[in-house]
């Protein structure tokens, strides 16, 4: 694990996630919904993260979400 999160960014939990009554789950990124999955996505990840401790469901949200894989976000970006 220790390669994969350089940065300790999910030790911050900054992921969470809601699931609705229709099962869509509703991913969010610091309070911010970047994500809604649905259908046999939904289910999928529902059965991963069940089982998953902390550490590895904020790596799930991660890379579900897709934008969070390359390392190089910066919280305060200056020009």
């Amino acid at each position: 694990m220790d390669n994969i999160d350089k940065g300790n960014r999910l030790h911050e939990e900054c992921f969470s996630y809601r699931v609705s009554k229709d099962n869509k789950v509703f991913i969010y990124w610091s309070d911010k919904q970047v994500m809604i999955l649905k259908g046999k996505e939904s289910e999928k990840f529902l059965s991963k993260i069940e089982s998953a401790d902390t550490l590895e469901s904020q790596l799930i949200m991660a890379k579900v979400t897709g934008n969070f894989k390359r390392g190089n976000e910066k919280m305060n970006k200056r020009r």
